[in-house]
């Protein structure tokens, strides 16, 4: 008997995978796609610990790492970055205890609008002729200014709270140092973004195995909004970044961060920083378990590129909008590549 097809509204694909005489994935998760990849020494490795050292040899360092990760790469492993390996480790054991929890209590938060600030489910991709089922179950929730979470499990609140501040000052401390590759004053994307407001969302993905991975997608390509995402993991691979046209698979070690540059990172700095495409591929063996914090400005902010950056360029190459807008345009239809990045960009006038 083939397996019970969910609707798209169920929150059921850890369910479905767990089916025992799921042979083959039903037909309205095909997603034909590469998901091979290649394998990658060269992404970029930056030490935090460095970047805050009162050595300015060691601080030096750092910045030229940072440089060329967000020119050449658009991600970078971030290592010694001070939050503990326990706070990392109990946030990701308690997001899967979230996809643990009876079907009823994870209902309580389908979406209604991209606006609402707790959203789990498994989600759809839009393709060219149709929509498509993602080989993922997720819940996303508005962590600051302001703080939403589910209220089960109980200590998931703790957990998330605890890591999105320990966050925002490794954020800070980053973002100060692209201020300064940039030749920016170290505050002035601080200021520019209203960071004290910052906009974090967490998003937990769970990534069951798959009887035929490379017919299915955990989530297709895409980039992010903000300024910089913070991804961490359970050790199963399945992040895959383009590099140059091709598709890399990343290998972030124990206790670090990927740090990927972000649509408004690409904004503010008028092009000079690009969003990278990555995706998500599922494999047949091991549940993969992701955690993201993604991290822009402040939700009221009105972006656009640095006035600096812009009159050294003679023109800005992206529009303004503000942040909370863009970030729900984005979710309500966020598979479309860069979508909202490419409508916002600023053509040449060849004529003046």
């Amino acid at each position: 008997m083939a397996p019970t097809v969910p609707s798209v509204n169920d929150l059921c694909v850890k369910d479905l995978a767990q089916s025992p005489d799921l042979k083959s994935i039903p037909s309205q998760f095909t997603f034909i796609n590469d998901s091979k990849g290649s394998n990658s020494d060269s992404l970029p490795v930056v030490d935090f610990s460095m970047l805050v050292s009162d050595n300015a040899d060691q601080r030096s360092i750092a910045l030229l790492d940072i440089r060329k990760a967000c020119e050449d790469w658009g991600f970078f492993v971030l290592i010694n970055h001070g939050i503990p390996e326990s706070l990392m480790k109990a946030i990701i054991d308690a997001s899967l205890e979230f996809f643990d929890l009876p079907e009823e209590e994870k209902r309580r938060y389908e979406a209604k609008s991209a606006s609402d600030p707790i959203k789990a489910g498994s989600g759809t991709a839009n393709t060219a002729n149709n929509k498509i089922l993602l080989w993922r179950d997720f819940m996303k929730s508005y962590v600051h200014p302001n703080f939403y979470c589910p209220e089960k499990p109980q200590h998931l609140r703790y957990v998330v709270s605890e890591y999105s501040e320990k966050s925002r000052w490794v954020l800070r401390k980053l973002l100060q140092g692209i201020c300064e590759n940039l030749e920016l004053e170290a505050g002035s994307m601080d200021e520019a973004m209203n960071l004290d407001s910052c906009f974090q969302l967490y998003a937990a993905n769970f990534y069951p195995p798959c009887p035929q991975p490379d017919l299915a997608i955990g989530i297709p390509p895409h980039t992010d909004h903000g300024l910089l995402t913070f991804l961490i993991h359970n050790g199963v691979a399945g992040l895959q970044i383009e590099h140059n046209g091709e598709w890399f698979h990343t290998n972030s070690p124990k206790n670090s961060i990927l740090v990927n540059t972000a649509d408004h990172l690409e904004i503010f700095s008028n092009g000079r920083y690009k969003s990278v495409k990555h995706r998500a591929v599922v494999n047949t063996e091991a549940t993969r378990i992701s955690v993201v914090l993604a991290n822009g400005p402040a939700p009221d902010v009105v972006v656009s590129p640095s006035e600096e950056l812009v009159k050294r360029d003679g023109r800005a190459l992206y529009g303004p909008m503000k942040y909370i807008e863009y970030v729900e345009t984005m979710l309500s239809n966020q598979y479309g590549g860069k979508g909202n990045l490419e409508c916002l960009k600023i053509q040449a006038d060849y004529h003046e």
